[in-house]
């Protein structure tokens, strides 16, 4: 069975997950990784983002990610579609995976940017990278060079920070520097390593 041993990972939008995530594979938790699966399902779903959308958004027979975006995070019936597309393969494989580390026992953390918005994995446990909203956006609006309106438009994409917040297991606070969220990720990775050794 799927999911046995698995602990989400989430958060918003540059709310720093993959550096966290980064951090918690340095010390020594296996980590299936949902975005990665999801660009791979994007690349090998050209076609059919082409046939969806238009063939403006493939470059050389690739998905324009950046163009694509823009689209999906402006218009909420595009998100949806590509969600339809993308999201049953995504969580097959991403099942399919977890069962290959259930087998292998003990906990491991799946990194599932929209773990509350899809409902998709029944995983109880869930850390949190969490820094608040001004943060996110300031973050955001310096990696990826977007306006104040774009930025806004995909934080409201997703669940409250606050929200994901309280329905966590653990939080990682990455509101400071990267000293702090080291220290934060060790603590969280030292109370699962109990939960591991209580079982």
């Amino acid at each position: 069975m799927a999911f046995k041993h698995a602990i989400a990972l989430t958060g918003g939008i540059a709310s720093g997950k993959s550096t966290a995530c980064n951090l918690l594979k340095l010390y020594g938790l296996r980590i299936i990784d949902a975005d990665a699966i999801a660009r791979r399902m994007l690349d090998e779903n050209a076609a059919a983002v082409a046939e969806l959308f238009g063939p403006e958004y493939l470059t050389e027979g690739r998905v324009d990610r950046k163009k694509l975006g823009v689209l999906v995070f402006s218009d909420e019936g595009a998100r949806k579609t590509l969600e339809n597309l993308l999201h049953p393969k995504i969580r097959e494989e991403i099942e399919r995976q977890s069962e290959a580390q259930d087998a292998l026992g003990g906990p491991y953390i799946v990194d599932i940017p929209l773990f509350f918005e899809t409902g998709s994995y029944p995983i109880e446990k869930v850390v949190v990278v969490y820094a608040p909203r001004d943060i996110q956006k300031k973050r955001l609006m310096e990696r990826e060079g977007l306006g104040d309106e774009e930025a806004e438009a995909r934080l409201n994409a997703q669940m409250d920070i606050e929200e994901k917040r309280k329905r966590a297991t653990w939080v990682i606070d990455n509101s400071g520097n990267l000293k702090q969220l080291q220290k934060e990720t060790e603590r969280v990775f030292d109370e699962i390593t109990q939960l591991r050794q209580s079982n």
